[in-house]
């Protein structure tokens, strides 16, 4: 059935999703996590790519037309090999996109300052995809970035409030806000981190705007959508949605009420 196909690595795209789906509940959907090999954080360019590929070209092959890398490590290392190497031949109309330029093309407007911050994965950071991208939309900002490699665990083990994991994230925040005393604008450039905006409100003054990316992204597909007719009027309106992992099935559907918001029936997936 034809369908928009959300990726990530595990459990962080769902975030995007729950948005997606809340703004436009009409198109069916099939969401991947590869979650027996996550994280992708760390990983080499040439591995993120190849297991994103090989997720992509699943969720291609079950009918899905445009594919959306609701991550940021491989919209960062695998996005570009992927459109320019893979889409032909029978997937030559099929298009993906990613999370990072859609971010890229609207976060200058809401820094006044025009110091904004980025806080990210070790592979995010460390590929410079966003200072990229942003310098090309908004040469004008000053941007810094800085990694935080122990937020994902927390996250997915769901160890959040206790006393060592709240000044981990204090931690990182305030080495980031030390770069710059002008920064007026946090970027969390990865799709866990919106679970944790309370905890680094906390550390943030109350001029910083704290930015996730699911409404920017949401927002960029639906303005896709409708000046591509030709990739919406193919999308199946019905409604569905099924969801995949390479993990275990019960594993996955066990974190999904904390990215997802609700209870769902995943299935696995071997590639």
């Amino acid at each position: 059935m034809p369908s928009i196909g959300i990726f990530d690595s595990g459990y962080g795209g769902l975030t995007i999703f729950k948005a997606i789906k809340a703004a436009m509940p009409q198109y069916n959907y099939i969401y991947l996590g590869d979650n027996a090999r996550a994280p992708y954080g760390n990983l080499s360019y040439q591995t993120v790519y190849e297991y994103t590929w090989q997720c992509v070209r699943w969720l291609l092959d079950q009918g899905c037309e445009l594919v959306i890398l609701a991550c940021n490590t491989a919209s960062a290392k695998a996005l570009r090999s992927i459109q320019q190497r893979n889409l032909t031949g029978p997937y030559a109309a099929k298009r993906v996109l990613g999370v990072i330029r859609p971010t890229a093309e609207v976060i200058g407007n809401y820094s006044q300052s025009k110091h904004i911050a980025i806080l990210g994965t070790n592979g995010t950071v460390q590929s410079g995809s966003y200072l990229i991208e942003i310098e090309h939309f908004y040469p004008e900002l000053n941007v810094y970035q800085h990694a935080c490699p122990l937020w994902v665990p927390l996250i997915e083990n769901n160890d959040l409030y206790s006393e060592e994991s709240i000044n981990i994230i204090k931690k990182d925040v305030l080495e980031v806000l030390r770069q710059d005393e002008q920064i007026d604008t946090l970027l969390l450039a990865c799709t866990h981190y919106p679970l944790i905006k309370d905890i680094i409100q906390q550390f943030v003054p109350k001029h910083v705007n704290i930015v996730g990316q699911d409404m920017l992204v949401t927002d960029s597909l639906k303005d896709y959508l409708l000046r591509h007719p030709e990739i919406a009027n193919k999308i199946a309106q019905q409604g569905q949605i099924l969801f995949y992992t390479t993990g275990d099935s019960k594993d996955f559907e066990a974190h999904t009420a904390m990215f997802f918001g609700k209870d769902i029936d995943a299935l696995h997936v071997a590639l």
